[in-house]
């Protein structure tokens, strides 16, 4: 796909005017075992974190980097940050428009300095989903860790407090619920290839 699509080009962005609703599925809330994706492995911490605010949450970032580290949602919000009006485009047919705030995910990855041979970014959510991009999609200038929709913080069902914004891709690869992230030298799949997704979904 890389040699047939552009991998500059920009999503169109949108007027406030054009704002929308914004519906959500999938998981609305990662510390709910009631719901289908919900991980008992990392439920109960979302759950915790949650009732304090996300005072204690913590990104971490390791893999094929320099300085692995663990970023609050004060030091996110301390880097330069970015803002957007974009289409959410779903594989089920419908699409909403929504402001988006966050920091680049490229500022995330120079803070922990990827290495040359740096070829894939891995992001894992609190519940059983992940999502996987290249570096060309994670250093693409619209392509943000989103802490904020519509001028306000992040809401739950739309998975604060941190969720993927891959503007040229379809909207299930804009992970919500993001914990983790690990840069890969080689191909992984995230589990959408495993289960009849396509890895890559561009738009």
């Amino acid at each position: 796909h890389r040699l047939l699509l552009p991998t500059n080009a920009l999503a169109r962005e949108h007027s406030h005017g054009e704002i929308s609703s914004s519906p959500a599925i999938g998981t609305t809330n990662p510390g709910d075992p009631n719901q289908y994706l919900f991980d008992p492995s990392y439920g109960e911490t979302y759950d915790r974190l949650r009732a304090d605010a996300f005072a204690d949450w913590r990104l971490t970032v390791e893999g094929s980097v320099l300085r692995p580290g663990a970023f609050s949602l004060g030091d996110l919000q301390r880097m330069p940050a970015r803002t957007q009006i974009t289409r959410h485009t779903c594989e089920e047919g419908w699409s909403s428009i929504a402001e988006w705030t966050g920091v680049p995910l490229k500022r995330v990855l120079e803070a922990v300095g990827t290495k040359p041979e740096a070829r894939y970014v891995q992001l894992y959510s609190y519940d059983y989903v992940a999502s996987g991009i290249d570096m060309i999609d994670a250093l693409h200038p619209q392509t943000i860790l989103a802490y904020g929709m519509n001028g306000r913080d992040l809401p739950l069902a739309h998975g604060a407090p941190l969720r993927l914004r891959l503007e040229t891709q379809l909207g299930y690869k804009s992970l919500k619920f993001v914990r983790h992230i690990v840069v890969l030298d080689a191909f992984e799949d995230d589990g959408s290839i495993a289960t009849g997704w396509a890895w890559y979904a561009g738009i």
